[in-house]
């Protein structure tokens, strides 16, 4: 169970990344450590699996805090607790309907790999590499939904544009109601935020929460792992692009339709003979059997 609680989970080395030759994708992340995500993103890779198995087989909401029982001790989360931890901004847009119409105009322009607009809902492969990794590091890190999807949704590309343009979001709100919503029966959100309930829980005194593990250094975003990703997802594109008219190539009607003239042809020059050997139906019957012949030879 422990694999698939941290299977969503991105850490980011903020210290690393900025070491990557790539001008558009320093500045995606210094968009986010702007908008008030770095501490929330780039905590201490460690996480205690035991107590985080028991934290999420008692977890439940209550009076609009997060609870649950570890070893027989009560554990409440709350939301000023949650953003006091990460210092995460409390003011801000929470609908992101209300991000400014201009900017998203020039999102579109901005995010599309192509010099064409892409859509405010569209495929992550329109975008450039470096909105590309964005989009993933909010679907899988930040709003930890089950599943994977190529798709970006209108509420991610709002999203996406209020962090470029450093539009200010309540994270305080937005984090702590996808907290919650992770053990709400029927929510699409997969259990997550494996290394930041563990930061929460070591807060709390008296709390055992036993042997700790080292977080898996493929789901570690720096220079190294950023530059696979872009790699792989390259190539993917090109594929996918120089794959695409070979699709179109089907000239299989033509061949059928060449073939029906020859059969016609043929044929034609034995029923003439056929016709000029009167009174030898032995040879009648010769030339009737080769006349069968013809078509299985030409198919």
């Amino acid at each position: 169970m422990a694999s698939s609680l941290i299977s969503s989970s991105h850490h980011i080395d903020f210290d690393s990344v900025f070491g990557i030759d790539d001008a558009g994708l320093v500045q995606m992340f210094e968009s986010l450590i702007a908008t008030g995500l770095k501490n929330f993103l780039g905590f201490p890779e460690v996480f205690y699996e035991a107590a985080l198995i028991e934290f999420f087989e008692n977890s439940s909401v209550r009076d609009g805090m997060y609870v649950s029982t570890i070893k027989g001790k009560a554990v409440e989360i709350s939301e000023e607790v949650f953003s006091a931890t990460f210092e995460l901004p409390t003011e801000g847009l929470t609908d992101f309907s209300e991000v400014p119409k201009d900017l998203v105009f020039d999102a579109r322009s901005l995010f599309s790999i192509s010099k064409e607009q892409v859509s405010i809902s569209c495929l992550k492969k329109e975008m450039k590499i470096e909105y590309h990794l964005l989009r993933d590091i909010l679907a899988k890190t930040i709003y930890v939904k089950a599943g994977s999807f190529d798709a970006v949704t209108c509420e991610r590309f709002m999203l996406m544009t209020a962090i470029n343009f450093d539009v200010k979001v309540n994270w305080s709100r937005l984090l702590f109601d996808v907290l919650k919503e992770m053990v709400i029966p029927g929510s699409r959100h997969a259990k997550g935020y494996a290394i930041h309930i563990c930061v929460l829980l070591k807060n709390i005194p008296g709390l055992e929460l036993g042997e700790s593990r080292a977080f898996p250094l493929p789901r570690v975003l720096n220079e190294k792992t950023v530059h696979r990703y872009v790699t792989i997802n390259e190539k993917v594109g090109a594929e996918e692009v120089t794959y695409a008219p070979q699709v179109k190539k089907t000239p299989a009607k033509k061949a059928v339709s060449q073939k029906r003239p020859a059969v016609d042809v043929v044929v034609a020059p034995v029923v003439k003979k056929k016709r000029t050997t009167k009174g030898k139906p032995f040879a009648m019957e010769t030339v009737a059997v080769a006349q069968e012949a013809v078509p299985l030879q030409i198919f």
